[in-house]
């Protein structure tokens, strides 16, 4: 990742952070003025100093933020984000398991809108590559509506490393791609890593050979692909189906 901060603009971004992710705040920037109760005190439940946004607006790395609704939080990436091998040894797989693992999705805004739709259907983490996918990103928080800070984001050094880390603890791989498997066939018995690939090339082919099955997902000849996050959201769909406990 080339730099450790984070900026984000906006009271809805803000509260998610200090909510949810107060010790990856680390500084907030308030404009003359600024009222949100909920906010000031979440602000002042954390021990966190409000420096003047006027301040914060000269530099470079802040004015490019729009519509701030009088708020920039900066976000320490090294601690929103969980380191693997840490995030392995918590993590207590069951059958009502699934993880999503990113292989080189570049858009920001689809990565934001995975980790939405991993929020609303009881994922326990989303896996994050250090190479070759978009990092996240102010652009990702805002896709992602804040539920980037209500689960958990997982640093990845080595994607194929990490992959059979998780088969050794039980989990079962399923690549999202062309095949002969619907996803709505899928009996999501174990505990499930789903992998999402490059919205042009698919999954790296050293990740997919780890994989234990593909998924499909049917749909009309006179289309070729679904988008990578419209993809994962139906699958996830098809995943809690199988298992409704995830969504209470």
């Amino acid at each position: 990742m080339k730099t450790n901060k984070l900026y984000i603009s906006g009271k809805h971004a803000a509260y998610e952070a200090l909510m949810y992710a107060p010790h990856a705040v680390k500084r907030v920037y308030i404009a003359r003025g600024f009222q949100d109760n909920n906010i000031n005190k979440l602000i002042k439940r954390n021990g966190l100093e409000r420096e003047p946004l006027s301040e914060g607006e000269a530099r470079a790395d802040i004015k490019g933020n729009a519509s701030s609704q009088g708020i920039v939080v900066q976000i320490s990436l090294i601690d929103m984000l969980q380191p693997f091998d840490k995030f392995l040894d918590s993590l207590k797989p069951t059958s009502s398991t699934v993880l999503l693992f990113l292989s080189g999705v570049q858009d920001p805004h689809n990565v934001g809108a995975i980790i939405r739709s991993a929020a609303a259907f009881g994922v326990s983490g989303v896996l994050v590559p250090q190479q070759n996918q978009s990092p996240i990103t102010a652009a990702v928080i805002k896709s992602s509506a804040g539920m980037a800070f209500q689960l958990p984001l997982v640093n990845i050094p080595n994607m194929q490393n990490a992959l059979a880390q998780l088969k050794k603890k039980g989990f079962k791989a399923y690549a999202l791609a062309a095949g002969k498997q619907n996803v709505a066939d899928a009996t999501f018995d174990s505990p499930s890593v789903l992998v999402l690939g490059n919205e042009g090339q698919g999954i790296d082919k050293s990740v997919r050979a780890l994989c234990d099955e593909t998924l499909s997902i049917p749909m009309h000849l006179r289309t070729e692909s679904l988008n990578v996050a419209a993809s994962a959201a139906i699958t996830l769909h098809a995943w809690s189906v199988k298992h409704p406990e995830a969504l209470k």
